[in-house]
């Protein structure tokens, strides 16, 4: 197994191995690679069939389901991330960590590509330790302590962001209240690094403070989350599968690719509570 670095200080490409029969030692190299770069690519996975993508997820770990996004026909463990040539808008087109919304979040993700366009639709991620690890002293200590608040409800509710756009059709739990508290600055949970957890999608305030109070230290960290120092770029092909760590890392997927269909599969793996 080979590991080439995708960015100086976020990502890595692992080659030499499918994922389709990885478990054991394998797994755990794997696992700590994730949890370290953030994400890693795996590239000629063709192997990965939807049934090795459950398969896979299962020994890692739990599945979560997600409440949002449509659910294959024949596996409701994986979900559709997809646009139809015909629509404009795309899921995750801004930055943004899944499921920061739930008191216990998301480890991460395991997506799949599936029909791709001819070129664009690239995901970007951006490293968590590295957005901390090079905020200035003074931030650091203005946010030691301190907690916000996260909710999906404004996205994906009915009359949210989301169902105001050509993709608020195929979504489901519109019903759905969400809200949790998690410190801005947590350690990760297997490495024990200080990781920036905030997020502009889904981040509404800092505890005792209103939105608009919150506004100017939020966007400070925001610009710091996504420096390019602190970012890579994945462009996708048939066979390429991504895994990553929602703890570490915020991710983007690109919207330049009009008229175009594209469609990836993905399963989220349960995580484990958030501590400062």
């Amino acid at each position: 197994m080979e590991m080439v670095p995708l960015a100086p200080g976020c990502g890595v490409e692992v080659k030499g191995i499918g994922l389709a029969d990885a478990e054991g030692g394998t797994l755990d190299a794997i696992k700590k690679a994730i949890y370290t770069h953030g994400v890693a690519v795996f590239r000629g996975q063709d192997a990965f069939t939807p049934q090795a993508h459950i398969a896979f997820a299962k020994r890692w770990g739990g599945i979560d389901i997600n409440n949002y996004f449509p659910l294959t026909d024949d596996h409701p463990e994986i979900a559709v991330v997809r646009k139809r040539a015909d629509q404009v808008t795309n899921i995750g087109g801004g930055w943004h960590t899944d499921h920061s919304y739930d008191q216990v979040p998301a480890m991460g993700s395991i997506l799949v590509a599936r029909p791709l366009p001819p070129s664009g639709g690239d995901t970007m991620w951006a490293h968590m330790g590295e957005a901390y690890d090079a905020l200035p002293d003074e931030l650091k200590d203005e946010i030691d302590g301190l907690e916000a608040f996260h909710t999906a409800d404004h996205i994906y509710e009915e009359g949210g962001l989301y169902a105001k756009t050509d993709m608020g059709s195929d979504l489901r739990g519109q019903g759905l209240k969400t809200g949790a508290t998690h410190p801005i600055v947590i350690r990760h949970p297997h490495t024990g690094r200080k990781l920036l957890y905030v997020n502009s999608a889904f981040t509404v305030n800092i505890v005792g403070k209103t939105r608009d109070e919150s506004l100017e230290l939020l966007q400070k960290l925001y610009a710091a989350a996504t420096a390019a120092d602190n970012t890579c770029r994945l462009e996708w092909e048939p066979g390429t599968v991504a895994i990553w760590d929602n703890r570490t890392t915020w991710h983007l997927a690109m919207n330049d690719y009009q008229g175009y269909a594209r469609e990836m599969h993905r399963i989220t793996l349960t995580g484990e509570p958030l501590a400062a």
